[in-house]
């Protein structure tokens, strides 16, 4: 019982309508690449967000479906009351590490979730990798089902997107991404809350595609929040993996 009290309540605090963002005001994405982006919750009270790249499975971060809970999918039928959907199993990449992670430092922050029944109303998405060299400047979009308002459960639930540059020194382990009209230095659009595991995507021959995933936020100048630097685990280094699990689950990405 408590387990399914812990799901309601990720659920519940998802089913509120939102006000604005991915924080900084970012509008709903229902279509295009929206329709790839799913809603994660775990048996702790948690969610995330993934992204679809086969009809029944799910590309995420690690973080966010770590052993010891479980974890199903919300969908939401045209009225937006939501289902919890079954998971039939996880895999998480074998390089992950939770304490780099959280010093924002770069890690394999890559899982795989096998749903029990095809995603309904959804599209699969294009998966790839960044095109090299990434260069400061470069474009991304990014979508998730992230909080509006940090600390605000209840603004969190439906998918956004928002378009964000690189920063830094962008490479194969990590990408940094700001709000190119703030660059990360005073409130701007930028992942939070709810929004790890959503996919980043590069326009790539005319075509968005899934080159990376969100894994962790920043404040303003490096301050805790959101709205400042925006953290990506990009896949050119993972995509080996995704496919060979995948392959091994059944399913021709």
């Amino acid at each position: 019982m408590k387990i399914l009290a812990l799901f309601a309540a990720a659920v519940v605090l998802l089913s509120s309508p939102a006000a604005q963002a991915i924080v900084g005001g970012a509008a709903p994405s229902n279509e295009g690449i929206g329709r790839a982006v799913v809603t994660i919750v775990g048996s702790r009270g948690n969610f995330c967000s993934g992204s679809l790249i086969a009809p029944a499975l799910v590309l995420t971060v690690a973080h966010c479906v770590q052993p010891g809970a479980e974890y199903k999918m919300v969908e939401y039928d045209a009225e937006r009351k939501p289902q919890l959907r079954d998971v039939k199993r996880i895999a998480i990449h074998p390089g992950f590490q939770m304490q780099a992670m959280l010093a924002h430092r770069a890690t394999a922050d890559v899982a795989l979730l096998q749903l029990e029944i095809p995603a309904k109303g959804k599209t699969s998405a294009m998966l790839g990798a960044p095109v090299p060299p990434v260069s400061p400047g470069g474009k991304f979009t990014i979508a998730g089902i992230g909080v509006t308002v940090r600390g605000d459960g209840k603004s969190g639930g439906i998918v956004r997107s928002a378009g964000l540059v690189a920063t830094g020194k962008p490479g194969s382990l990590q990408i940094r991404l700001v709000d190119p009209a703030t660059s990360g230095s005073r409130d701007g659009l930028g992942a939070c809350t709810g929004d790890s595991g959503g996919p980043v995507f590069e326009d790539q021959q005319g075509a968005p595609t899934i080159i990376g995933v969100i894994s962790w936020s920043t404040g303003p100048n490096g301050s805790a929040g959101c709205g400042g630097l925006t953290g990506v685990t990009p896949l050119t280094l993972y995509k080996d993996w995704i496919l060979q699990t995948a392959r091994q689950w059944g399913f021709a990405l």
